[in-house]
């Protein structure tokens, strides 16, 4: 059983890399923005880098109770409300992931911008790359600053990344099983 755990892991890490290279040889500049919201920081600094990539769509992956302050900061920002999607689905960092991953496929996007805070890309990237590399979906990190705060740690990035291969193998994140989350 064991032989066939690391067999299978070997073949999806095999299949995952061919996909990112094809996605990346045939798709060199990002087609979107996926921003996991987090902090309103996160929000304001996609709004300024969304003016530098013009006609880019824009999807914010986070909280509800704050769509109508994320659309007011793309406004001010002028930034077109038809660039600017949201997406609510998600409840941790992995269903960011999970949530936009067969979205982006059925838009036929094969290479996103990844925004996120600096101390929270590592863990994103892990994930994105196990997630969107399942699809053939290639990112493009671009870090918020941070002051002071640590990256995560390495205990974080792999548990994370063990969900995201869970995810591919049963459909499942294993979300439901944190208590912070309510049904």
């Amino acid at each position: 059983m064991l032989v066939l755990a690391i067999a299978g892991t070997w073949v999806l890490a095999g299949v995952v890399a061919f996909k990112l290279t094809h996605a990346l040889r045939e798709f060199p500049v990002p087609q979107a923005i996926l921003v996991l919201e987090g902090d309103t920081n996160r929000v304001k600094f996609a709004a300024e880098f969304a003016q530098s990539v013009a006609d880019v769509p824009i999807w914010v992956s986070g909280n509800p109770g704050n769509e109508q302050l994320n659309r007011s900061i793309f406004q001010q920002a002028g930034i077109k409300p038809q660039r600017v999607h949201f997406e609510f689905c998600a409840s941790d960092t992995v269903t960011h992931f999970t949530c936009n991953a067969r979205d982006f496929s059925r838009a036929n996007t094969h290479h996103v911008y990844l925004l996120t805070s600096d101390r929270h890309m590592p863990r994103a990237k892990a994930i994105a790359t196990v997630v969107f590399g399942a699809y053939g979906i290639a990112v493009t990190p671009v870090s918020v600053p941070t002051d002071g705060v640590p990256s995560e740690s390495v205990l974080r990035i792999l548990r994370d990344s063990l969900r995201s291969v869970l995810w591919i193998v049963t459909g499942r994140t294993g979300a439901s099983l944190n208590p912070k989350i309510q049904p």
